[in-house]
């Protein structure tokens, strides 16, 4: 049975849970003033889907998910019980009058039983914070599942067979973090003797790393803006965190990822290709399953047991361990760009671009002979790092730094540590740990804030000590002598997918500060578009059209100029064209800037197409081109949402 044909639910440990009735919506269930507002305290909060296929069998789905709701109250030690109703855990809902009925009767038992029970109204729009306690059993999903013999069992997410996890996710969740901001000034302190001011972000950051709320408790803005730009889409006939990307979408992608590449060929880095799927049970790769934080998809083919990889290590890794390597060839450096990289991620963090179960990752990693040499190398890719996202859009001022190290790597490199803090120029969130859980000694991430207060990591590079040994990976030093190289681990962007969740987020935030929202030019599906008055001057907007060196297309539908303007406000395209009697006699064009307007203040210019071809050309210098994938002429062009 697919997963999407079972009741999902989302169960939070709460410190607090309120909710505040802001508007309903066609189906909203009737209501009195005094349910319109709610808050519960120390209670577990169950965000509950309820999908088609519990139709048939409402009793026992309410039944069952009482019983797992009254078995994990009974492992965090409360009564109290806020029932939610949540849309997004699914998108094959059941009838409104069907999750009614199943809310009514999950409420109705679990007071039965003495709960205390609060029941959020179903149907209406609502305004809701929630206070996640964060300690290892706060955040669970479940999923209700109907049996052939029409009982129902609880199966937890993932696991109609048993889901593998590493060891070292089973480490990171008994690990002990020590947590502090480091400054520019070379100043350790605690989170709690930290000055905030003027750091916003950073103090959104280091909240959601300490508590762990990774749960999404609502729809963030860039979701709405990759349909209504189409660029992509949630894929209801795949699992969970598989996207299908539109032309549009694909084209952004594409852009994106041929620039890291590009990137990291400056560095040295050479281009690999390598399988996205591997043998469980290979001795090597068994060991090294248990080292990575990640949960893996696992397959059957031939008697064998295969996973889906989570990186492209172990391609690069078999690949190294072939290889005849000497001293001269070091620092040596490959890349492969993963078109997937495959996660099972836990479904209450899945939601738009910004957590996948399969994503794009530009994955590089650096042989260095000795550690002296991986430290030079990850300050240089570092660096790299904070240029690779500038260039992309997303600044230094859109993310914040954590920089994750063991005990005693920084007892013996406190001031490369602080050099890394005074590069950025900012306080960054230390991780510190006791002991070696994984297999690198030092890691920094670039973690991205969104609107919501959640962050996600872009850019990162680690210091592997283990996985030369593990894969026999060696090189030939100067006396012949064979060594063990160290290796860095290097994503010079992050997820391909969650670098375009990063730029729509920004684009939202910039509108909520009255800045007009758009993408790079660079990155701009359309960068001009043309709007012929008339008819008539169709022939000289195939003329401006001509001559421009750019993806541009030309609007030449049945509707009004101001009707096409608003239109390409809408996609965000940075230049248009409105060409008419005055345009086609002065051999001119009057374009609408938009980098330059403000909201219902639009900047024109009166320019020659030169002058536009010269003005795109700086935007796009040193980035990569490729052609519009849609028709050039807009009537031509399908709607795909």
């Amino acid at each position: 049975m697919r997963e999407s044909d079972k009741m999902q639910i989302l169960l939070i440990h709460s410190d607090y849970i309120e909710y505040e009735v802001k508007k309903s919506t066609p189906v909203a269930e009737k209501i009195d003033d005094n349910i319109k507002t709610g808050r519960m305290e120390e209670a577990l909060t169950v965000f509950i889907a309820v999908e088609k296929n519990d139709e048939q069998n409402i009793e026992y789905v309410a039944k069952q998910t009482a019983d797992e709701i009254k078995k994990v109250t009974g492992q965090v030690k409360t009564n109290k019980v806020m029932l939610y109703p949540y849309a997004h855990l699914s998108s094959n809902l059941s009838s409104p009058a069907a999750a009614v009925e199943v809310l009514k009767k999950l409420e109705e038992l679990l007071k039965e039983v003495s709960f205390e029970v609060k029941r959020a109204p179903f149907g209406w729009y609502k305004s809701f914070t929630i206070k996640c306690k964060g300690h290892p059993l706060s955040e669970l999903s479940r999923t209700i599942s109907k049996g052939d013999n029409k009982c129902v069992t609880v199966i937890t997410e993932g696991k109609e067979k048993e889901e593998v996890v590493s060891e070292a996710l089973k480490s990171e969740a008994k690990a002990t973090s020590y947590w502090h901001i480091l400054t520019p000034d070379g100043e350790l302190l605690k989170p709690d003797e930290f000055d905030f001011t003027g750091h916003g972000n950073l103090e959104k950051f280091v909240n959601y790393e300490i508590h762990k709320s990774r749960a999404v408790d609502r729809i963030p803005p860039h979701v709405e803006l990759m349909r209504r730009l189409e660029l992509a889409d949630y894929e209801p006939g795949s699992d969970p965190g598989n996207m299908r990307f539109y032309p549009k979408g694909r084209l952004v992608k594409s852009l994106i990822e041929t620039f890291v590449l590009d990137e990291s060929a400056k560095t040295g880095a050479m281009e690999v290709e390598t399988p996205i799927m591997y043998d469980m049970n290979h001795p090597t790769l068994k060991k090294y399953l248990d080292r990575f934080p990640a949960r893996q998809y696992s397959i059957e083919a031939d008697k064998k047991q295969l996973f889906l990889r989570f990186a492209a290590c172990f391609g690069q890794f078999l690949m190294n361990h072939d290889m005849t390597i000497s001293y001269r060839n070091l620092p040596l450096k490959m890349v492969e760009l993963t078109r997937y990289s495959f996660r099972k991620e836990q479904s209450g963090e899945l939601v738009g671009l910004r957590r996948l179960r399969a994503f794009t990752m530009p994955d590089m990693h650096t042989l260095c002979k000795d550690m002296d040499e991986a430290v030079r190398q990850f300050h240089e890719q570092y660096n790299m790092c904070i240029n690779v996202l500038s260039k992309i859009g997303i600044e230094l001022s859109d993310y914040e730094v954590a920089i994750r190290f063991t005990r005693d790597f920084y007892e013996e490199n406190k001031e490369f540590i602080v050099e890394l803090v005074k590069t950025v120029d900012k306080p960054v969130l230390i991780e510190l740990w006791d002991q070696r859980f994984f297999y690198f000694v030092l890691k920094f991430e670039f973690n991205y804030i969104d609107a919501m207060n959640k962050a996600s990591a872009l850019s990162t590079v680690q210091i592997d000590v283990e996985n030369a040994e593990r894969y026999g990976i060696k090189y030939i030093d100067s006396t012949g002598a064979e060594k063990r190289p160290f290796i860095l681990h290097c994503s010079p962007s992050g997820a391909i997918e969650r670098c375009i969740y990063g730029l729509l987020e920004k684009a939202h935030m910039d509108s909520e500060k009255g800045i007009v929202p758009m993408l790079p030019v660079w990155l701009s599906p359309t960068q001009v578009r043309i709007i012929p008055v008339t008819d008539k001057h169709m022939e000289y907007a195939q003329k401006v059209a001509g001559e421009l060196n750019c993806r541009f297309d030309i609007d030449e539908r049945e509707e009004t100029v101001g009707k096409k303007i608003r239109d390409a406000g809408m996609e965000w395209v940075p230049y248009v064209v409105v060409v008419g009697d005055d345009e086609a006699a002065g051999n001119n064009i009057t374009v609408t800037v938009r980098s330059e307007s403000k909201p219902k203040k639009p900047v024109n210019i009166k320019m020659t197409v030169s002058e536009l071809n010269e003005r795109i050309a700086g935007e796009m210098s040193g980035y990569p081109f490729k052609m519009n994938p849609l028709p050039v002429k807009l009537s031509a062009r399908p709607r795909f949402v």
